[in-house]
């Protein structure tokens, strides 16, 4: 393991470039070269100058950035030490006339496999220090032969594939070792592909400690693995190990994914095989399993004590949130009674029906979402809001505030809460956005602000991201003042009484209002495209929507997949509706499709979307966005959901949607 640990070490040292403050070379005079070996010179010199023209601009020069110092050495390295190189060659009398020819051929190759990796962005500019001046050492080393180990070792990944498959070095006696460390380098750049670079070299000599390593850091890695029937399949079956032979264990089994997200229990013998089996056909039990072992995960998590493969285990609580319960109550929302509806959530706790709502966001319907919210506080002794998150350890609380905001139960959830301790989770609501990596956290705090209609506690917040703001400025956090800056420059402009500006202050453009001539095409036109759905809503609203458009001001164009309301008079416009053909059978996509493409043929390019549906069609929709569109009204109860898909395909777009409700 040591030996491993200062190998890494090594490797870590010599991402620092190798670039010390060196005095400027003092060239060897070359010698009088034979008529025979001049050619060969010529390959080189010209090679130098097709180096120097890499950056674009034909001089004697090879600038690799903007840092002058950097610059000199690559350059002084590229013209007087590979002219060294060459001298060297050419006066040592300890080699033969064959092996002449041979270095000179090598130092050619060495240049030329820069130029390729270079070319191909494989090898950066500035590596081209080191290569030389590696490779003019490797020479040395290889005359007197000896091992180039050490140059392996004390250079970048690059530098030292380019020095082991060059003509001249590749029997250098330290090649399977330097093969070895290499691919060892490679393990520490590109982590998420150990097992695939140990499966190139299974008896290397670190192997055993990687495998070691990846069994408590990336063990999904190693129970991907510890089955295959090869070498690496075998030695990863062979160590023993506690950590490992468990997943090697877990690996063999037909069932082995349904123990694997419990691995650290099992590991720490807090949990048993036998009781994870019990359950393997209790669904409901299995289900409350993975929840009960989240909520002690991510009590483990607060007390900076990280289990094993949490993350697996809440992939697995999500897709069995999906499986089991979402795509159960959204397939019966026709279904009149709730006891029906829902018959599938009766044993299942508050905390249960907590993670079905944070993990089963992106497909639970409106009407689904509103069921199991209910039955959250309907379970409980007491239905304290206070409780509920105390139970959750305040997981994905923030994700649980953002949602109800999205469905109008935020209000609700507040009123079920202590005045006191309100005040408390809104200000940690809107604290740490600075630290994210995406802005999702940010955009979530928007929305709940938007829907939030208890003045105290919008200047709760309001005042919040205030003290973000001014803690931002004073510790110089770029990203934590855009953030809070933006957000309170919006906050701020819902008072109407402070007259802000939003449009002047953050410089963008109109959002309330749409001229008409930025609909309008380059014929003057303006095209709207409807989606209808083949549900018996669908046909209902696609029915009644023609008895508004009367004969004397519109004409309609019948086809065999849509339908067209042309404007007679005033300012020309199309309304292009599918006809809801029958949704079990997948028509009303179909006319959906073929009426786009007929669009798209005939450069008629719509700039008012309209979804006539319910939330779980939207989807649908948002997947045939034209990007030509500018107004886009997601009419369903659930459209307010997927307002960041929609702007992904039509970043400008102005968007009306609703929440919880909506009507045809």
């Amino acid at each position: 393991m040591s030996k491993i640990i200062s190998l890494f070490l090594i490797t870590i040292l010599s991402n620092i470039a190798v670039l010390a403050q060196p005095d400027r070379t003092i060239e060897i005079p070359m010698p009088v070269i034979p008529a025979m070996r001049v050619l060969h010179h010529d390959y080189i010199d010209n090679n130098q100058k097709l180096i120097c023209q890499l950056d674009g601009i034909n001089d004697t020069i090879f600038n690799v950035g903007k840092d002058q110092h950097i610059n000199e050495m690559v350059n002084d390295a590229l013209t007087a030490v590979v002219n060294n190189i060459q001298a060297k060659v050419e006066l040592n009398k300890n080699i033969t006339e064959g092996d002449k020819y041979q270095w000179l051929r090598g130092i050619n190759e060495m240049l030329t496999d820069f130029i390729s990796g270079y070319k191909s962005k494989n090898i950066k500019g500035a590596l081209l220090y080191n290569i030389i001046k590696s490779y003019d050492a490797a020479m040395e080393l290889q005359m007197k032969n000896e091992s180039i180990k050490s140059l392996i070792e004390n250079n970048e990944m690059e530098v030292g594939e380019l020095l082991i498959q060059n003509l001249c070095l590749k029997n250098n006696i330290s090649i399977p070792i330097s093969k070895e460390i290499l691919s060892l380098k490679k393990i520490k750049r590109y982590p998420n592909k150990t097992i695939s670079f140990l499966a190139q070299n299974p008896n290397a000599f670190y192997v055993d400690s990687i495998i070691l390593s990846i069994a408590y850091h990336s063990p999904e890695q190693l129970y991907n693995y510890a089955a295959a029937s090869d070498a690496l399949g075998k030695k990863i079956q062979s160590i023993n190990n506690p950590l490992v032979k468990k997943i090697g264990l877990l690996s063999l089994m037909k069932t082995g994914r349904m123990y694997f997200p419990f691995l650290d229990n099992l590991y720490q013998n807090k949990l048993s095989m036998d009781s994870i089996t019990k359950l393997l056909y209790d669904t409901v039990g299995y289900y409350q399993l993975l929840v009960k072992t989240q909520i002690e995960y991510v009590k483990r998590l607060s007390k900076n004590d990280t289990p094993l493969v949490m993350n697996v285990l809440t992939s697995k609580l999500q897709s069995k949130t999906i499986e089991l319960f979402i795509n159960e109550i959204n397939s019966l929302h026709d279904e009149k009674s709730e006891k029906i509806r829902f018959r599938c959530l009766e044993k299942l706790s508050p905390q249960d029906l907590y993670y079905i709502i944070v993990l089963g966001e992106q497909e639970i319907y409106t009407s689904s979402y509103l069921g199991v919210y209910k039955r959250i506080f309907e379970r409980m002794r007491t239905p304290s809001a206070d409780t509920l998150l105390a139970w959750m350890q305040g997981d994905y609380y923030k994700k649980f505030i953002k949602i109800a905001a999205n469905y109008n139960t935020l209000d609700d959830f507040l009123n079920r809460m202590d005045k006191n301790n309100v005040e408390q989770l809104m200000r940690s609501f809107v604290s740490g956005l600075e630290k994210t990596r995406t802005l999702e956290d940010a955009v979530d705090v928007a929305n709940s602000y938007a829907s939030i209609y208890n003045e105290k506690i919008k200047k709760i917040i309001l005042q919040r991201i205030q003290e973000n703001l001014v803690v931002a400025e004073k510790t110089d956090n770029q990203r934590g003042q855009i953030i809070y800056n933006l957000l309170n420059i919006i906050f701020e402009s819902m008072d109407s009484s402070k007259h802000i500006n939003l449009l002047g202050r953050l410089g963008i453009n109109e959002v309330y209002n749409m001229p008409i001539q930025s609909l309008k095409d380059n014929k003057g036109r303006i095209v709207i495209q409807q989606f209808f759905y083949g549900d018996k809503d669908g046909q209902g609203i696609f029915n009644s929507f023609f008895q508004n458009y009367p004969s004397t001001l519109w004409k309609k164009i019948d086809s065999e997949k849509w339908v067209e309301l042309r404007s007679i008079k005033g300012t020309p416009i199309s309304i292009f509706s599918n006809k809801p053909f029958d949704n079990e059978e997948d028509l009303d996509s179909k006319a959906q499709e073929e009426l786009g493409n007929y669009l798209s043929e005939n450069n008629l390019n719509p700039s008012i979307i309209i979804h006539r549906g319910h939330s779980y069609f939207v989807n649908n929709t948002i997947e045939q966005l034209p990007n030509s569109a500018k107004v886009i009204l997601l009419g369903s109860c659930g459209g307010y959901q997927r307002l960041n898909d929609v702007l992904e395909t039509c970043p400008d777009a102005h968007i009306i949607a609703s929440k919880q409700t909506g009507a045809g």
